[in-house]
């Protein structure tokens, strides 16, 4: 009688979590069955069972807390991180002993330090050994949470380490919260044991690491660089479009200016910004350790996924998520907003037009760090019919749309502002308030062939002498363009949804718009 071979099941990990599937299960089973973060589209990496993909060099520390984790990164040729490296597994459920606005200590322990009496210079997430009393039997692992000086009884060569990621956590460690375990971060080395893939029929195999998202946790120190990372991942992707040993690059916000806010090393996860010269508002995340630079601006680190990162390919998309997320009020109703920020703690002020169909159209602080730190934001609501919703032809005009977005601030908001200029019959003429046409070409792109259909939006181009202009018509013209120019000197960018929100509105008029990236309608 022949035997019957019953098959088991395999074992395969999504984004650190083991799940069992039957054999034969691919990449898309395994997102299902684990209910893995994922959006279509974008790159899954896959590193195969014991094949490597990591060298023996461990390179920084995830210390997990009770309050979340953080890592350190340690410095080199330190006596004191070669004690660290030596020990760690020692200090696993070691207790907050103090805590103060200036630094976190962990304690005690004994520890084979010398005790200094001197002063040392801090800053802000520097991490040391320190004896209380110059007794080593009492020494503490302490934190940096602003810059400061102090005599923590530390050795001569001070700072052993750094903390570049989890540092939202430290200032809420205090008495009571302890190390719950210390895991070593091996240096990535390349092999060809991986697989990154879009195709969700990838059938998986016992063993097999799967990476479906990033996550990027966001510097508190770079207001203005984390709006710009928001902007350029608002579709929740990172598209790679230069990937070479040392980093990935985004270039959807080239050109984009960014304000220069933190200088720190970009060590291997980080991500930057580039603030000046040629290449100015490009997003790039490292796969290896680079000093820092005064033209590239740290805006966060990988706090999940740099597996993901070391394996992406150029002209692919990774799913991003951000901590914290972005905090953005424009384009929601005022009882949104109130739902959206008590759940935070966050007082609303309220300004302008505040009955039920109001909508938000401004705030201040506007970026999500500042509204965060302040616990408190000023949003201006306007009447629901004063915003429109649009529908834009990236495919068929995006150099003029790379024009328009930048003009009314639509590269990096939910809503943007059109100032009517004037109206006549069915026309409204539209002057963005940033004169971005004088630094932002308008060549012809998607003129007009035989009609214009009512409620699309035009754009004079620069076969115009007013290019940079923008209208919208409300019925079908077989003669000229929404700005009131000839077909050839006119860009049409988009449509209208709404177009009978225009008839109320006046010359000096604000018209505000949203885009709508549903399906086209």
């Amino acid at each position: 009688m022949e035997a019957i071979v019953l098959s088991s099941n395999i074992n395969v990990e999504v984004n650190g979590h083991q799940i069992a599937l039957p054999p034969g299960s691919t990449l898309g089973d395994s997102i299902n069955a684990s209910q893995a973060p994922y959006r279509e589209g974008t790159a899954i990496g896959i590193l195969k069972k014991d094949e490597g993909g990591k060298s023996g060099a461990i390179i920084d520390y995830v210390v997990k807390t009770s309050k979340g984790d953080f890592r350190i990164e340690l410095e080199d040729n330190s006596s004191s991180a070669a004690i660290w490296a030596e020990h760690f597994n020692e200090f696993e459920g070691i207790k907050v002993r103090w805590d103060s606005r200036d630094a976190v200590a962990f304690g005690p322990f004994a520890a084979d330090i010398v005790p200094t009496h001197s002063s040392l210079s801090l800053n802000k997430y520097d991490v040391v050994l320190g004896a209380g009393g110059l007794d080593p039997n009492n020494t503490h692992m302490i934190i940096a949470l602003e810059d400061h000086s102090s005599e923590y009884g530390t050795p001569e060569d001070g700072v052993f380490g750094k903390v570049v990621s989890g540092v939202s956590i430290l200032s809420d460690l205090g008495s009571g919260d302890s190390i719950i375990s210390i895991e070593p971060v091996m240096e990535w080395e390349e092999t060809g044991e991986h697989i990154c893939t879009t195709d969700l029929d990838t059938v998986v195999e016992d063993g097999f690491r799967i990476f479906t998202y990033i996550e990027v946790e966001i510097d508190p120190r770079a207001p203005a660089g984390a709006e710009h990372f928001f902007a350029l991942t608002r579709h929740g992707t990172f598209d790679v479009e230069f990937a070479s040993s040392s980093f990935i690059s985004d270039h959807s916000l080239h050109g984009e200016m960014c304000t220069f806010e933190n200088f720190d090393p970009r060590t291997r996860g980080s991500v930057w910004v580039r603030t000046v010269g040629y290449g100015t508002g490009k997003m790039f995340i490292a796969r290896d350790d680079r000093p820092a630079s005064i033209m590239h601006s740290v805006v966060g680190h990988v706090s999940h996924g740099i597996e993901l990162v070391q394996m992406a390919e150029a002209e692919q998309k990774l799913m991003v998520k951000t901590y914290p997320e972005p905090l953005w009020l424009l384009g929601l109703s005022l009882k949104e907003a109130e739902e959206k920020l008590s759940a935070l703690g966050i007082e609303l002020v309220k300004k302008g037009y505040t009955e039920d169909d109001a909508v938000i159209v401004e705030q201040n602080p506007g970026n999500t760090i500042d509204v965060l730190r302040e616990g408190k934001v000023e949003v201006t609501g306007v009447s629901d019919s004063k915003l429109v919703r649009i529908k834009l032809y990236d495919d068929l005009a995006p150099k003029t749309l790379d024009f328009f977005r930048h003009a009314i601030d639509l590269q990096f908001k939910p809503v943007g502002a059109l100032p009517i200029m004037m109206t006549y019959e069915d026309t409204y003429i539209f002057k963005a308030e940033k004169a971005a046409e004088k630094y932002k070409e308008i060549f012809p792109e998607n003129v007009p062939q035989g009609k214009v259909d009512g409620g699309e939006i035009g754009v004079t181009n620069q076969a115009a002498k007013r290019h940079g202009m923008v209208g919208v018509k409300l019925n079908d013209d077989d003669m000229f363009g929404p700005t009131g120019e000839k077909f050839t000197s006119t860009n049409i960018i988009g449509r209208i949804l709404e177009p009978e929100k225009l008839k109320g509105m006046k010359d000096g008029d604000v018209m505000y718009v949203i885009e709508d990236t549903g399906s086209d309608q």
